[in-house]
């Protein structure tokens, strides 16, 4: 089980908020090449963060950015539906899996299959509820069907999973860092 300090779990929260702030649907920063951090930061926050306050926050402020950029920076609406209300699942969906992986964490290689496995099945779950959702409900489809919805699925899923594997793989390198880091500190004491 990963334990970490309350200012670790601090300055992590603060910088999932942050990226997700400046990555999500290209609505704030220049930095329109990089993929949403949404689904990864929920995922993290699930991994890192104990409080269970955190989901709802993190879930308000992604409906705080979409509202402000819809009302004041002119970006579309389009994907603002009665649909709208799968991405709490969809979000949830990761939040667990991160915390069912913490459950699971140990410094080791042996932790990589649990990790992978647990993103695999949570960002695929994710996908099905938040385009899934979109699809069948957001009334922006006139007949819907299984048969175009899995097309859809497999045009837009992999876009879906490099972002998370963007991130995820980030958060993995910067996670091995600090471990080694901090290790090699606590040797010297």
């Amino acid at each position: 089980m990963l334990t970490l300090s309350k200012t670790n779990q601090i300055i992590i929260g603060v910088v999932l908020a942050a990226l997700i702030t400046i990555t999500r649907g290209d609505h704030f920063a220049s930095l329109n090449n990089l993929p949403s951090a949404s689904l990864a930061a929920f995922f993290l926050a699930g991994l890192y963060l104990r409080p269970k306050w955190v989901f709802p926050a993190l879930l308000a402020l992604c409906v705080a950015i979409d509202f402000y950029v819809i009302t004041f920076n002119g970006v579309s609406s389009f994907c603002v539906t009665p649909s709208y209300g799968f991405l709490l699942p969809a979000y949830g969906v990761l939040w667990l899996a991160g915390r069912w992986f913490n459950t699971q964490y140990s410094f080791s290689a042996k932790a990589l299959l649990p990790l992978v496995g647990s993103v695999a099945v949570s960002a695929t779950i994710s996908q099905l509820f938040s385009s899934g959702g979109f699809y069948f409900f957001g009334g922006r489809y006139a007949d819907p069907t299984l048969a175009v919805f899995g097309e859809r699925l497999v045009k837009y899923f992999p876009q879906q999973l490099e972002g998370i594997g963007f991130w995820l793989g980030t958060a993995l390198i910067v996670h091995v860092v600090f471990a080694l880091v901090s290790d090699n500190s606590r040797a010297k004491v």
